[in-house]
């Protein structure tokens, strides 16, 4: 009788470890789920930026007759916004990361906030950023394309890729949607371990 005891409380039997593993399974399955469709709700989020921002540039363009940032009448328009105003010359000035104030890059951003086009106070030139964390720029000419080039800042080679196919070709130096390497060969999207600027043509 000793014996048997002994002999079932030595272990797990096969169809008890069957079921630890299983469960261990759907509760892996769950987590990565998740994780993707959280993945997919930030992509969602990273399009609608995109084009919730060039909605506000061409809604801009349309009510004052000049780019945001660009616009040379905003200081007079409204008290307060932020930056020195624009030149007027039809092109947004400075880099899209650009950390001074006073470059159209960052301007736009308190032209667009003035106009009640993007949410945020006028005084602010602060860039915006995205669902990945990162900044959201614009400048002229970036990356290989030309005109006004919306950035998202440090995306992930597999997402830029994704967002690549759904917006224009699939082909990091082709098309309206370009990959800018972080460091690295900038041929293709490198899924694995590449870091991207990843710009839209306006």
């Amino acid at each position: 009788m000793a014996h048997d005891k002994l002999k079932r409380n030595g272990g797990f039997t096969l169809v008890e470890i069957a079921i630890v593993l299983v469960i261990i399974g759907l509760l892996l399955g769950g987590i990565l789920k998740g994780q993707e469709l959280m993945t997919n709700a930030k992509i969602k989020r990273v399009v609608n930026d995109f084009n919730g921002i060039t909605a506000a540039i061409y809604s801009y363009q349309d009510r004052y007759g000049a780019l945001p940032g660009d616009d040379n009448a905003a200081e007079t328009r409204w008290s307060g916004v932020c930056g020195n105003g624009g030149n007027g010359n039809g092109v947004i000035d400075g880099n899209w990361y650009s950390s001074n104030v006073n470059d159209e890059s960052r301007e736009i951003w308190g032209h667009l906030r003035a106009a009640g086009l993007i949410n945020g106070s006028k005084d602010n030139c602060k860039n915006p950023t995205h669902a990945f964390g990162g900044r959201i720029g614009i400048e002229d000419t970036y990356g290989g394309l030309y005109g006004t080039v919306i950035c998202l800042e440090d995306i992930e080679g597999k997402i830029g890729e994704i967002l690549d196919r759904q917006l224009d070709d699939g082909i990091i130096n082709t098309g309206s949607v370009r990959g800018v390497r972080v460091t690295g060969s900038n041929t293709e999207w490198d899924i694995d371990a590449g870091i991207y600027h990843v710009c839209k043509k306006l």
